[in-house]
């Protein structure tokens, strides 16, 4: 437009405060339930390093939105990564008829994530310490050791009949 020309409506738009003022406060009631409800979500995802990618962006999603900073949200992100990587790559073994379940759920207070495969599981007690001298050079063997050390609290177990399920816990305020 050029300077001196204005843009008329053939109908005026009157907003009154009985109109306006109702859909202001509905607004802000949405906007205030969608920081304060809590969220969970489930997918279950197929046994391909393609999922890895969808299962740390959903995490990431859910974790954003509940109010994680920068440092945690880097810290959640790696941890889904590699608990995904685990149940796709040796806990399914890329077998495209077995599913990872992935449920993430998250309050004001924490997120808590779930990854579920359908392998024929492992001993826990055998993971060798990547901290031990003759580990060190080892090209594998710190997944579990990272997700531990990021997350505030991790579980494993085994499911019945097949499957490894972990859970992750991270604080809004780490402890």
């Amino acid at each position: 437009m050029r300077a001196g020309r204005f843009l008329t409506f053939a109908t005026p738009v009157i907003y009154s405060d009985d109109t306006l003022w109702p859909r202001i406060l509905a607004v802000l009631r949405m906007w205030e339930d969608a920081r304060q409800i809590p969220e969970t979500v489930e997918r279950y995802l197929d046994s391909t390093l393609e999922s890895v990618d969808s299962a740390e962006e959903l995490a990431l999603g859910v974790a954003q939105r509940v109010g994680f900073d920068e440092d945690d949200l880097v810290k959640i992100g790696m941890a889904v990564r590699e608990s995904m990587v685990n149940a796709v790559v040796h806990g399914n073994r890329y077998n495209a008829n077995k599913r990872v379940r992935l449920s993430v759920a998250a309050n004001r207070e924490r997120i808590t994530v779930r990854i579920a495969d359908e392998g024929d599981g492992f001993d826990f007690s055998r993971l060798p310490d990547p901290r031990s001298p003759e580990n060190l050079m080892s090209t594998s063997g710190r997944g579990i050791f990272l997700v531990r050390s990021f997350m505030d609290e991790f579980q494993i177990r085994r499911l019945e009949p097949a499957g490894t399920e972990v859970t992750l816990v991270k604080y809004l305020v780490s402890k």
